[in-house]
């Protein structure tokens, strides 16, 4: 019988879906599991996107222009340009998630063999995209007793190879909610000029910012052709189905390769542009908007309360995005996670990511996990009662073994 790719064999699975099954099994036996593991908001996405989407007057539904609906386009333009960000249609390109606009960015900027430079702990999916294009990923390790944020610049210049292509990183920063400051970009531009390195910047989180300034690389003349955006509404609309995703650079060599690799694939959905492009078109979006991220910043306020109150659990309060990577008095988070799932008494438990699935750098991860406070702030109290309850019989249940 024939022997499947190497690369794909060499692909990860995700460490935030690995142990779904058992949640599954849980949930069969009666169990209500609270999902912490995973960036899935609870918040109803938007009215005027759903009508966008019930409204579409399609007849045949054909295939959208590769690079996307031109409303919808427009609408991306428009969105960067109340930024402050003049761009034309050129300079973007609707992608199927942000997931596509990464796996694009990869491709058009690396060889195979080729690495990419990425703070970590980072979204593990990025080791996916890495390996699927034979892109290798060079962790910059980052601390939490540092709140995630970059190391000294000569600590950076160190992990630099001949072989380097690219600087890879999201902020707001998932899984660990650090927004870079504006020093760290400067340093981070610096380096992609001084040594003729691409930057692809994951920015979805743009809006969750709750310490700090967020600033875009889009910021950055000097860096115009190095610079790579990948941008989703999964997050700010609370659409992680919709799968609409967007690569911008002011780089016409990339989107040219990038435009390639959108024919390749055909077209994005073309009822969730639509649905985007209703979105912008509604006079309330700004207000939609800045009362989900107010929602966040209360459920932050929350759960960071709860988590100081569980022995043991240390971390830095995020300063963006809806994740917190803290620490637990254990040595196998994962093997933490599987007995909450199966061996906790009860009806109720909890589900976090492994920290270790984070990491590129072998070793690193096991005592943490990543939670994402995407529930309404009861069930963030009750799910963190539970953690503390589980800590203190896992500890019990691990000294009987």
């Amino acid at each position: 019988m024939p022997s499947i790719s190497a690369r794909s064999q060499a692909a990860p699975a995700s460490p935030i879906r690995r142990l779904y099954p058992l949640a599954v099994e849980a949930k069969r036996k009666g169990k209500k599991v609270y999902h912490l593991n995973i960036g899935q908001p609870d918040i109803p996405t938007p009215e005027a996107f759903m009508r966008g989407i019930r409204e579409a007057k399609i007849a045949v539904l054909d295939y959208a222009p590769s690079p996307g609906i031109p409303e919808a386009l427009e609408a991306a333009r428009a969105y960067y340009a109340e930024l402050g960000f003049p761009l034309s249609s050129e300079n973007i390109l609707i992608t199927i998630g942000g997931s596509e606009a990464i796996t694009f960015a990869l491709t058009v900027t690396c060889d195979p063999g080729d690495q990419v430079l990425v703070p970590e702990p980072f979204y593990p999916n990025y080791l996916g995209y890495a390996r699927l294009t034979n892109v290798e990923i060079l962790p910059l390790t980052t601390f939490r007793e540092e709140g995630f944020h970059l190391p000294p610049r000569q600590e950076i210049e160190a992990r630099l190879t001949r072989g380097t292509k690219a600087i890879l990183f999201s902020n707001p920063a998932n899984p660990t909610g650090v927004v870079y400051t504006e020093r760290e970009l400067d340093m981070l531009v610096d380096l992609a000029l001084k040594y003729d390195l691409f930057l692809i910047a994951d920015e979805v989180y743009r809006e969750f910012v709750y310490e700090g300034r967020h600033k875009s690389l889009l910021s950055y003349p000097e860096a115009a052709d190095r610079v790579i955006l990948v941008d989703s509404i999964s997050k700010r609309l609370s659409a992680c189905g919709a799968r609409i995703g967007m690569l911008i650079s002011r780089n016409r060599e990339v989107m040219a390769a990038a435009y390639k690799c959108a024919t390749i694939r055909l077209s994005a959905p073309t009822f969730e542009q639509l649905g985007f492009v209703a979105f912008m078109r509604d006079p309330q979006r700004h207000a939609v908007v800045a009362q989900m991220i107010e929602e966040y910043r209360i459920r932050r306020e929350v759960f960071c309360e709860e988590l100081r109150r569980i022995p043991g659990v240390t971390f830095r309060k995020p300063e963006g995005a809806f994740y917190v990577m803290f620490g637990l008095p254990v040595q196998d988070s994962e093997d933490f996670i599987r007995w909450m799932l199966t061996e906790y008494p009860g009806q109720e438990t909890v589900m976090f990511a492994p920290g270790a699935g984070f990491y590129a750098t072998p070793g690193r991860g096991h005592d943490e996990v990543r939670g994402a406070y995407v529930l309404n702030v009861e069930d963030l109290r009750r799910a963190c009662a539970i953690l503390a309850d589980g800590l203190a019989l896992y500890t019990a249940a691990l000294a009987r073994r």
